[in-house]
């Protein structure tokens, strides 16, 4: 089945009309490298709230993820660099009770990711064994090293930047901005892609394919 494509002045947000409260919403990016920023702020508009967020970080400047977070639309945000020197929204919310946090170690983030595309139910894993990362969490001793049981993130939609797709809906990234896009299009029930331009079928090498079509089911068309 081939994902739907939007295209046209309200494409964006006709591809997120139906994001519903409470929501999790796994957002591809590293920094800015391959924020789907379109998206989100289409996100912002279709007003969905009580959002958990899962992203490599936890925004930058006042645009992008801090834009959703400015609005207020987000519960909790999931990540591996909730602080840098520019991350003063989401850093004003935390100290203010208005957020919550969860930090993942980057590996352990894109693994339980890829573990929820995978189908697989739990995995144990040595990263964060005996510090506050691991406190609550089971434990076993695995050749002579400390491991805590990490579970899957699935998320109910993912928004990802990529550079370009086929009319199907497989879906190839521009250099680094790939980071997160391909795993988080496995972990989510919905997948909303924005692409910068579509080709038809057959022009796109299928050895450079990274997200294969069965992963996608939107692509908004820049």
């Amino acid at each position: 089945m081939s994902a739907t494509t939007f295209a046209g002045d309200t494409a964006y947000d006709d591809a997120l009309a139906d994001v519903a409260d409470g929501a999790t919403v796994l957002v591809g990016g590293f920094g800015m490298a391959g924020m789907p920023v379109e998206l989100i702020e289409a996100l912002i508009r279709q007003g969905a709230g009580d959002l958990t967020v899962v992203s490599n970080n936890a925004g930058n400047g006042d645009t992008g993820l801090a834009a959703l977070l400015a609005a207020g639309r987000v519960r909790k945000v999931v990540c591996s660099f909730p602080r840098q020197k520019d991350s003063w929204v989401f850093d004003g919310l935390y100290r203010e009770g208005r957020v919550e946090l969860e930090v993942v170690p980057q590996g352990t983030l894109a693994e339980r990711m890829r573990a929820a595309g995978a189908g697989i139910g739990a995995f144990f894993c040595p990263t964060g064994a005996g510090t506050l990362l691991g406190e609550g969490k089971e434990t076993r001793e695995i050749d002579g090293r400390l491991h805590v049981l990490e579970h899957p993130i699935r998320g109910d939609l993912a928004l990802v930047k990529a550079s370009v797709a086929d009319e199907l809906g497989n879906v190839v990234y521009r250099r680094t901005a790939r980071n997160f896009g391909p795993v988080m299009a496995t972990a989510a029930e919905t997948v909303v892609v924005q692409v910068d331009r579509v080709v038809p079928v057959g022009g796109l090498d299928p050895e450079a394919v990274v997200t294969p079509s069965i992963y996608v089911d939107r692509v908004v068309v820049a």
